[in-house]
């Protein structure tokens, strides 16, 4: 298993440099390279605090669907996440949110003079709910999150941290000019990034 795990990340880091993103025509198959690609996202709830109550909130989220590479990808977006965070706050009235990534944080879009906007600098939207992940998750979740965030091992223990998944139930992809595009979970959750 561990020979297994050394190849994958070998031949992930060798495919990294020449892998090409999908074609415009392979929505799913892009939205599972953009999240695997990046490490972080826009998470917006409706906000719960003071002032703000109902109103969109967004806020930066380190994440991780598995570890870099080609052999790691789940496709499930996993946070690490305390209480005592704003948006946390916000989620423990309603779960409900939406998750924005884009390759922009990537080098793709610089190397190709890309402004983030640009419907060729793609970007995924999904919709769904924030869950915490159960006892038989937890470990995928914590190697997912701890080898693309390795500091967050030594995040302070009395903030109480929690794994928790983006538990998606729509999906669109913006890569290509002509608008948005509708990916299903289910077409989602079957490609390969």
């Amino acid at each position: 298993m561990a020979r297994l795990l050394l190849l994958c990340a070998s031949s992930g880091l060798l495919l990294a440099a020449v892998a090409a993103i999908p074609p415009p025509e392979e929505a799913a198959r892009m939205a599972r390279y953009v999240l695997h690609s990046c490490d972080w996202g826009a998470l917006a709830t409706l906000s719960a605090q003071e002032g703000l109550r109902g109103r969109p909130f967004a806020n930066i989220f380190s994440l991780s669907d598995g570890p870099p590479g080609p052999c790691g990808g789940s496709g499930v977006p996993y946070l690490y996440l305390t209480d005592m965070e704003i948006s946390v706050q916000d989620l423990e009235v309603n779960s409900n949110a939406s998750l924005t990534v884009s390759l922009a944080q990537t080098p793709y879009c610089r190397k190709h003079r890309y402004d983030p906007q640009n419907p060729l600098c793609a970007h995924i939207i999904f919709v769904g709910s924030i869950v915490k992940v159960n006892d038989s998750e937890a470990d995928l979740a914590k190697k997912a999150l701890f080898t693309r965030h390795p500091e967050m091992e030594s995040w302070p223990k009395d903030h109480n941290w929690f794994f928790a998944k983006f538990n998606i139930t729509n999906i669109w992809v913006l890569d290509y000019f002509g608008g948005l595009k509708i990916v299903t979970p289910e077409e989602y959750y079957s490609v390969k990034p």
